[in-house]
C-alpha cells in the first residue's frame, strides 16, 4: 500500500510562534482546516505518516499532540528528527523512511508547507511531493510535484495524479 507523508507543523497542525517546547504542552493546539477530514478520507486507501524536523518533541509527544486534535487515529507512523537522526531535506531522512516502510520512492508522496525542505527534499530523494501553499496563490507544478492551497484539495489531486 502506498504511503503519504505529512509534515507536522503548519501542514497538519497550527504552529503558534508565541509558544515553545513540546507542542503537546502548549496551552492551545489546533489541526489545520481540513486536516481531520482529509486524513479520515485518505486513511482507508493509504498508509499515512508524519515526517517532521521538530526538535522539541519526540515521537511520544508528537503522538500525544496529534491525539489532542483527533488526528492520531488516522495516522500509522511518526518519523521525527529524534528517531531518524537526520532532518529534511537530506536524502538520509527520506531513505530511512523508505527502508522502514519497505517501499520504493514512487510509492510515497510527501505533503508539506516548506517548498525547499518538504518538496525539494522529497523530489531530490526520488519521491513525489505536494506543496501545501496556504499563504499565496502561487502554484508550482512539474513532473515530481504539485501545489494545493488547502488540505481538502489533496484527495482529488492524488486521484488526478494517479497516485494509488
Amino acid at each position: 500500500m502506498s504511503c503519504i507523508l505529512f509534515d507536522w507543523g503548519d501542514t497538519l497542525m497550527q504552529v503558534y510562534p508565541q509558544y515553545s517546547g513540546a507542542m503537546v504542552n502548549w496551552p492551545e493546539v489546533a489541526a489545520l482546516p481540513g486536516a481531520v477530514e482529509t486524513l479520515a478520507v485518505l486513511h482507508s486507501g493509504y498508509h499515512l505518516a508524519v515526517a517532521t524536523n521538530a526538535q522539541d518533541s519526540d515521537k511520544t509527544e508528537i503522538w500525544a499532540a496529534l491525539q489532542r486534535v483527533d488526528l492520531a487515529e488516522h495516522l500509522d507512523k511518526v518519523y521525527c528528527f529524534r528517531s531518524v537522526g537526520f532532518c529534511k531535506p537530506s536524502q538520509e531522512f527520506f531513505h530511512f523512511i523508505l527502508k522502514d516502510l519497505d517501499l520504493l520512492p514512487e510509492e510515497v508522496i510527501m505533503v508539506g508547507d516548506d517548498w525547499e525542505v518538504d518538496v525539494q527534499g522529497a523530489v531530490q530523494s526520488g519521491l513525489r511531493a505536494i506543496w501545501l501553499n496556504r499563504h499565496s496563490t502561487e502554484h508550482c507544478s512539474g513532473s515530481g510535484y504539485q501545489t494545493i492551497h488547502s488540505l481538502l484539495d489533496l484527495p482529488q489531486t492524488l486521484m488526478h495524479w494517479g497516485f494509488r
